[in-house]
């Protein structure tokens, strides 16, 4: 890809000026009876969706509704703007299919995004990633208050307590400080004039009690969805040159660790929570290992860095052809039936 030729934070936001401008070409959507699904009340016509992180400020909503994504999570987004974290902060792992990012959710603040929402295209599902400032002293209240400001537009919210790229933030997923952040954000949620999910994503590097303490919270407060996971600190088995830099390493190295974390979630809650499962996924058959591992949907984002957005068509087709194989009439049919085989 002629991107590839470029800093990657150039390429990233290229690409987004490629879609708003009527560049880059759009695949459309895949749907069938078998990929139709419903999430936490959410009606997708595929189970793929778009991770945080590639659209942060809401800028491309329209061509990436057309892109063939079955929901898409913009974000995250902050209270206030910020610049994050000094560059360079975004590497390509070629030989290892991964990428590394510290950008601290740098992005324009919930009232620019606010206003491209408002405008948002009605027939997709478009969800956003709500975050903390890093020098904010109420990083719970923050999350709250991006909710508040831009609930009225938006189908979910995803509360971000795992980015390992703000310090600190993963703190707030101890039990405690995460029960009081959740009801804070819910108890907003409650005031918006429609209901919506809010989903919780969490880190890839729990311990097991941290896992466990995730599924209680989750169950004890009937959270709508867990987003398993977001990148990892762990860096085993890396050939890349900048495979040494700090962030949040994502894409393929992060499959496996970032699966066998959701079967276990899977496992724990019982299948009470809806789990949406994403790292690593770059295949329809990897795509199918996370529903058979628990995941009702799944999200993408490192691998559109090495196949481009016609990946995400081709993921669905596949995935339709995986399920019939096997028998499944629909999607929703297939969710953990292999979750053993991750355990």
């Amino acid at each position: 890809m002629a991107l590839h030729r470029l800093d990657p934070e150039r390429a990233h936001g290229l690409s987004i000026f490629a879609l708003r401008s009527g560049l880059a070409p759009l695949p459309g959507l895949v749907t069938s009876d078998r990929l139709r699904t419903s999430v936490a009340g959410l009606n997708l016509a595929n189970p793929m969706g778009l991770a945080a992180g590639y659209d942060k400020n809401a800028e491309a909503l329209a061509p990436l509704s057309r892109a063939g994504f079955g929901f898409i999570e913009v974000g995250a987004a902050t209270p206030r703007p910020q610049p994050g974290n000094p560059k360079p902060r975004l590497f390509r792992l070629t030989e290892d299919r991964g990428v590394i990012n510290r950008f601290g959710f740098n992005n324009e603040g919930m009232e620019a995004i606010a206003t491209r929402l408002e405008a948002r295209p009605r027939d997709a599902v478009i969800g956003l990633n709500l975050g903390a400032n890093k020098d904010s002293t109420d990083r719970a209240g923050d999350f709250a208050a991006v909710l508040a400001r831009c609930g009225s537009s938006l189908d979910f919210a995803t509360v971000n307590v795992s980015s390992p790229n703000t310090e600190k933030l993963r703190d707030l997923q101890g039990k405690a400080a995460l029960t009081a952040l959740l009801e804070g954000v819910l108890t907003t949620r409650d005031s918006l004039d429609r209901r919506i999910p809010i989903f919780l994503k969490i880190a890839p590097d729990l311990d097991a009690e941290g896992l466990s303490d995730i599924a209680e919270v989750a169950t004890a407060l009937s959270l709508d969805g867990v987003i398993a996971t977001n990148t990892t600190l762990a860096r085993e088995g890396l050939r890349s040159a900048h495979g040494g830099e700090a962030g949040g390493l994502s894409g393929a190295p992060l499959f496996e660790k970032s699966t066998r974390v959701l079967a276990r979630l899977s496992e724990l809650t019982e299948g009470r929570v809806p789990l949406i499962g994403v790292g690593g996924v770059s295949s329809a058959e990897e795509a199918y290992q996370k529903i058979r591992a628990g995941a009702s949907a799944v999200q993408l984002y490192s691998a559109l860095v090495y196949e481009g957005l016609s990946l995400v068509p081709r993921i669905a087709e596949g995935l339709h052809q995986l399920l019939a194989q096997d028998g499944f009439a629909n999607v929703a049919d297939a969710v953990g039936t292999g979750r053993k085989d991750w355990l």
